[in-house]
């Protein structure tokens, strides 16, 4: 993903930052511990596809 593209995109629910994990292919906002998809190099900014953090991933620090 080009940082540049991910430093444009908010979070769909409550627009704070995203952080990028491109290991899992996923946009995720910690405010409201959700993972939004990458897919094909596209961000799915629906909440219907995101996908809640589990509470170990809650309890990771940020990159």
């Amino acid at each position: 993903m080009d940082k540049r593209l991910i430093a444009t995109l908010a979070c769909p629910l409550c627009h704070g930052r995203l952080h990028y994990h491109p290991e899992a292919a996923e946009l995720i906002c910690r405010n409201d511990a959700m993972a939004f998809p990458i897919r094909d190099g596209i961000p799915v900014m629906l909440a219907s596809e995101a996908r809640a953090l589990t509470t170990d991933e809650r309890l990771q620090p940020e990159n």
